[in-house]
């Protein structure tokens, strides 16, 4: 398969803008968090990846995802209110908003045209539950995030549930 210059030129867009997320995210580090201030971890669920979460005070955070599915990948930001969760110390359940970024070509999905590129840009929303551990700094979540795709290809994906590993510090 012969890649185009526009998924190069789109590839290395993605490679700068998280880079650049990722940069803010550990300049804004000193601001005090809840049980952490950051997190780094893996996402997996029908798409896998990568995730990084940051805290502007006890309940409200960003977080950054990377992530891949159909040999594409796309990129959202969220914006989290989080919240004790059952009177459980260091158990949280959260929600949110924010939007994404993707790129696929339509011979690897269920859903595109044979020789197609499809850059998809939507709003996304999240529901999620979190405990972090006392004795080591890991912390694990579950978490639902459906999207709705705006342009490039539209609709409604509801199956955006995974579960999250992370690092925190």
């Amino acid at each position: 398969m012969e890649k185009t210059f526009n998924y190069y030129l789109k590839l290395i867009i993605m490679k700068k803008l998280f880079l650049a997320f990722s940069l803010v995210i550990l300049m804004t580090s000193l601001l005090k968090g809840q049980d952490y201030d950051n997190s780094f971890g893996i996402r997996l669920g029908w798409t896998q990846g990568l995730t990084i979460k940051h805290f502007f005070s006890e309940r409200t955070a960003v977080e950054g995802i990377l992530a891949t599915r159909w040999k594409g990948f796309d990129l959202t930001g969220l914006f989290e209110i989080h919240d004790e969760a059952f009177e459980v110390d260091r158990l949280r359940w959260y929600f949110g908003f924010g939007g994404h970024i993707g790129f696929w070509n339509g011979e690897n999905t269920p859903w595109g045209d044979h020789g197609e590129n499809y850059t998809v840009i939507g709003i996304d929303g999240i529901l999620g539950i979190e405990f972090t551990f006392l004795a080591i700094p890991i912390n694990i979540g579950l978490d639902w995030k459906p999207m709705f795709n705006l342009s490039g290809y539209s609709g409604f994906w509801a199956d955006g549930g995974a579960l999250s590993l992370r690092y925190t510090f």
